[in-house]
């Protein structure tokens, strides 16, 4: 169980108020390496200082918040003020509708997405009411929601027994691909190509996808790397690809096709292997059925 929520709140459909936590999604650190700036002469770790001109640095404690309303001229504004101006909606994760999944491009997903739990026992029951018919009739919600000192608009969905909520871009946010037109022309394209390239994707295809089978194979190579520096060891290069030798469109899709059709042949004859009965097995069978040489049936 995560030990802080990021948030808490209510989730609002009409009248209908479920008091929920919200935790993030992402874990800490997810396996990241980070990496620190030094000093090249000492290797000392470089500080990121807060200063004030004319005190010099200052603890977190002595900052508060200020909105420059002139040149020079601030007005400070405490966060308990703050606090004050929110009202009970913005408290809330206001549903505003229901919309089928294929209705949004995850373009507009935010890299900030959470988990959704109830807040106490209170809220169990209508909770799971809510997540149980989004699952049912297989559909998303977007609503508003005051998070970080804004207002943020937000994806709900149904994630096993939890609801995700990802946070959207606004659509003014996004650049419209129209805006990219100039960069496409107007290729024209063969049916047999057409036909390869459906025959390549159909081929590729992963069934079911399987999100835990990916690895992050740089971070594992930085690893392996940090790890001989520490001990000293002579580095050791990653082994370079082979080149790419250009040819023309057809013949990379012809060899595409069967380079991945000859990779998938091996575990499609593995699986139809495990099906057939073994070879001695079907022998003695036949041998069964048939009368030996030189002998009567008798009646």
């Amino acid at each position: 169980m995560p030990a802080r929520s990021s948030w808490k709140g209510f989730l609002r459909l009409s009248l209908v108020s479920i008091p929920v936590k919200a935790y993030t999604a992402s874990s800490s650190g997810g396996g990241e390496i980070s990496l620190n700036q030094l000093h090249a002469d000492c290797n000392s770790r470089i500080k990121y200082q807060k200063v004030c001109p004319i005190h010099g640095e200052v603890t977190q404690d002595q900052i508060v918040m200020g909105y420059e309303y002139s040149k020079g001229q601030y007005v400070v504004i405490d966060t308990s003020e703050l606090e004050k101006l929110r009202t009970e909606g913005d408290k809330a994760i206001s549903i505003e509708t229901f919309i089928q999944p294929e209705e949004i491009d995850p373009i507009y997903f935010t890299d900030k997405s959470y988990y959704l739990t109830p807040d106490g026992p209170a809220g169990q029951k209508s909770f799971a009411l809510l997540q149980q018919a989004m699952i049912d009739q297989n559909v998303w919600a977007t609503a508003q929601v005051v998070m970080h000192g804004k207002e943020q608009l937000v994806l709900v969905r149904p994630l096993e027994r939890l609801l995700s909520m990802t946070t959207l871009y606004y659509h003014s946010q996004i650049k419209a691909p129209a805006s990219f037109e100039d960069e496409l022309g107007n290729p024209d394209i063969a049916s047999e190509e057409m036909k390869l390239v459906n025959m390549l994707v159909t081929a590729t295809a992963e069934k079911p996808f399987d999100h835990a089978q990916h690895r992050d194979l740089y971070t594992e190579r930085l690893t392996k790397l940090i790890e001989s520096k520490v001990e000293g060891k002579e580095l050791v290069a990653a082994p370079s690809e082979e080149p790419t030798h250009v040819i023309n469109l057809m013949d990379a899709l012809k060899q595409s096709v069967a380079k991945v059709a000859a990779v998938r042949a091996p575990a499609a004859a593995r699986k139809t292997a495990k099906k057939a009965p073994p070879a001695k097995k079907m022998a003695a069978s036949a041998r069964q059925r048939t009368p030996a040489k030189g002998k009567k049936k008798t009646g």
